[in-house]
């Protein structure tokens, strides 16, 4: 086990470790290059495309992945191809608000996608936003990296995400909300208490996909992870604190690359075997199979640093306390009571093979929410899909999206 003591130099490690491997990143990727060149008589034979698969799977092991953009230039509303811009409304500590802006055309309902601050940047919904932009007018939480954050901008508390996400909700009147996963509770917990209060920017609707309402509910190993040792153990062997080399120098977090570590750990065949099937389709040429995978783990492997007090206050009042679903969650001084949300449409999203947020865990904020008229709530489960593929891909894109649309419009009246 690695002690408090040794705890203080894992990050160092890292670093110190992504230096060492810096040279071989270069040498593998320039002998790539080489392999593949069309003046070099090796890049004709075999063993040169064993070389050059080889090289390139050895440079994509060994470097460090840099935040993606999201890239979204064009969409398509109602058939007609439209540009998309994308721009800055609000700039906060640790987070953006990014807005998706179309030029011209009819207006359309206005959606807050609420990113999970869970080690990967908002990019991993850039499938997401692309699915939903011919229908409605989207805006995402772009959290920054918590090591890019000074010291001198203070703490970061699940409270604090309630804050910005109730302040961004007041920012686009008759807004609609968007969860996914880890921010399903902080959404229901802002939606909870301006209801409550009256507050005249109360959203619309608000949609929970795949989220850890209540992880009592079909617990999976992730959830059971988080149970299985108390809370002293997480400060003492996952929090640590950033390198002098970052601007955030000195401040408590948990690294984005032990979230990576654990969660790759959980499916490391899946993961090595992906790797082979690269180098296989180097090898063959096949670039449309090799870009796919490259695409994908292009986001995986970027990771972000989180704020070591969301994450201690995520463990241990969402799963191992439940303090939500046992109606004993405080929200500034005040118990949250999602019975008091009467105005705020439900739609809650699970995928029947998510192994991540187990089924009923989202669909457990329709009884919460007991006062919502029947018309104003609806739970659907998409079959055969994980937790990714709820709101990412081919059936999130035909059959997902489709209802989310049309639950949206229904609030709009």
């Amino acid at each position: 086990m690695i002690t408090i003591k040794e705890q203080s130099h894992l990050y160092h490690l890292h670093e110190l470790h992504h230096a060492a491997m810096a040279p071989i990143n270069m040498l593998a990727n320039a002998a790539a290059a080489m392999m593949r060149h069309p003046f070099s008589p090796l890049s004709y034979t075999e063993y040169g495309r064993h070389a050059a698969a080889a090289a390139e799977v050895l440079e994509r092991v060994t470097k460090r992945y840099a935040k993606p953009e999201f890239g979204i230039a064009r969409t398509k509303v109602n058939g007609k191809d439209v540009k998309i811009t994308e721009e800055v409304i609000a700039e906060k500590p640790f987070c953006r608000l990014l807005h998706f802006k179309k030029s011209g055309g009819k207006a359309q309902p206005k959606l807050l996608l609420v990113a999970p601050m869970s080690g990967h940047h908002a990019t991993l919904l850039r499938g997401t936003v692309e699915a939903l932009l011919p229908f409605v007018d989207v805006y995402i939480t772009d959290w920054l990296d918590a090591r890019n954050v000074s010291t001198a901008e203070g703490d970061f508390g699940l409270e604090d995400y309630i804050d910005y996400t109730i302040d961004f909700t007041r920012m686009l009147p008759n807004v609609h909300l968007m969860a996914v996963c880890q921010p399903s509770v902080p959404v229901l917990v802002a939606a909870s208490y301006m209801n409550e209060i009256g507050d005249k920017l109360v959203p619309l609707s608000m949609t929970l996909i795949g989220g850890p309402i209540d992880t009592r509910a079909n617990p999976t190993k992730v959830n059971l992870a988080a149970t299985e040792k108390p809370l002293s153990w997480f400060e003492q062997n996952v929090i640590t604190r950033v390198p002098v080399n970052y601007t955030g120098f000195m401040r408590r977090v948990y690294p984005g690359f032990l979230q990576l570590t654990g969660f790759m750990s959980l499916n490391l065949d899946r993961h090595i075997s992906a790797h082979k099937d690269l180098y296989k389709h180097l090898v063959q040429g096949d670039g449309e199979s090799a870009a796919a995978h490259k695409k994908f783990y292009d986001e995986y492997l970027s990771v972000a640093d989180l704020p070591a007090e969301f994450y201690l206050d995520s463990i241990e009042q969402v799963f191992q306390k439940h303090l939500l679903p046992r109606g004993e969650f405080v929200y500034k001084g005040k118990k949250i009571k999602p019975e008091t949300i009467t105005k705020t449409a439900l739609l809650t999203l699970e995928g029947e093979l998510d192994d991540i947020s187990g089924l009923g865990q989202t669909e457990a904020a329709q009884k919460l929410c007991k006062n919502l008229p029947t018309n104003m709530k609806k739970h659907y489960v998409q079959k055969g899909v994980g937790h990714y593929g709820i709101f990412n891909g081919r059936k999130f894109r035909e059959h997902v999206v489709p209802i989310i649309v049309d639950f949206v419009e229904k609030a709009e009246k």
